[in-house]
């Protein structure tokens, strides 16, 4: 008996989350279908099944999504890039994911990133609990081509459940990695642990329709606020205060830290002054 009766599609399953991912879903039970462009570098849970695809190739997509309840979309270009490489495997592949999704009449649920909403401006220090933080109905200020690429897939997402049904979470990754590599993952840092258990809650809860989830441990020092982690079911059990002491002297330049999405915002920045703060004020 499975935690989780249907098959699961798992993209970018040879990428560090995804790798994960396997490990503690295929833990569960779960019967996953596992595929990414690169080889699959650990041994495949028994139960599971690998196949390299690129997600350009549509007609793969749907063959792989065939029988499946849900899609877990990891997959694509992780990391800045020039939009040309870009947009292959993270816009026109989020849209082949959706049409198997829609076809399978299964539920999304997609890695996003805290890079949609990037060049928000951070709280002021020491603010984050006095109204400071930012909801999940915030507006989509992409801090980079990958970014673009996030917030393009969470209003396809927006659009695949207006228009079809398709339910989805929207999980907004702030910084996956086994500990925090500065004093910006105070607020933003994520665990594999707390990852892999918000997934599980996304896949198994009742009903989602279009959600947004910050993905981030219990940070006290975290950006976020408001967000759908209570229709799923789900309550970080991490955070990155443990790590406070030797990382909070690790500081960016001053525009990444300025801006909630870090470096992202500050690479390749070609402006005189700060961006506005508001999504619309002159400068």
């Amino acid at each position: 008996m499975t935690e989780y009766g249907k098959p699961v599609l798992l993209t970018g399953a040879s990428g560090n989350l995804g790798r994960a991912l396997t490990k503690a879903l295929a833990a569960r039970g779960w019967r996953l279908v596992l595929t990414d462009i690169a080889p699959f570098p650990d041994a495949v849970p028994e139960g599971c099944r690998f196949e390299r695809a690129d997600l350009n190739d549509g007609v793969t997509i749907l063959r792989l999504a065939e029988g499946c309840g849900a899609i877990l979309h990891f997959g694509g270009i992780s990391v800045e890039q020039p939009f040309e490489t870009v947009l292959g495997p993270n816009i026109r592949g989020a849209y082949h994911v959706y049409e198997a999704a829609r076809r399978e009449k299964a539920r999304v649920v997609f890695a996003s990133s805290n890079h949609a909403i990037g060049f928000h401006a951070r709280p002021p220090e020491g603010e984050e609990g006095n109204g400071a933080k930012l909801d999940f109905d915030c507006q989509l200020r992409p801090d980079s081509f990958y970014g673009l690429s996030k917030a393009y897939t969470e209003l396809m997402g927006r659009y695949y459940w207006d228009k079809h049904g398709v339910e989805n979470v929207n999980i907004r990754i702030g910084s996956s990695f086994p500990e925090p590599a500065d004093r910006r993952m105070l607020s933003t840092w994520l665990s594999y642990d707390d990852l892999c258990r918000m997934v599980a809650a996304a896949v198994t809860a009742p009903a989602v329709a279009h959600s947004v989830v910050w993905g981030a441990s219990d940070n006290p020092a975290s950006y976020w606020g408001r967000d759908h982690r209570d229709r799923i079911g789900w309550q970080p059990e991490d955070s990155a205060e443990p790590f406070r002491a030797k990382v909070e002297g690790r500081l960016g330049d001053p525009v990444s830290e300025r801006y909630q999405g870090g470096g992202y915002t500050s690479a390749g920045y070609t402006r005189e002054a700060f961006s506005p703060k508001g999504t619309f004020d002159l400068p």
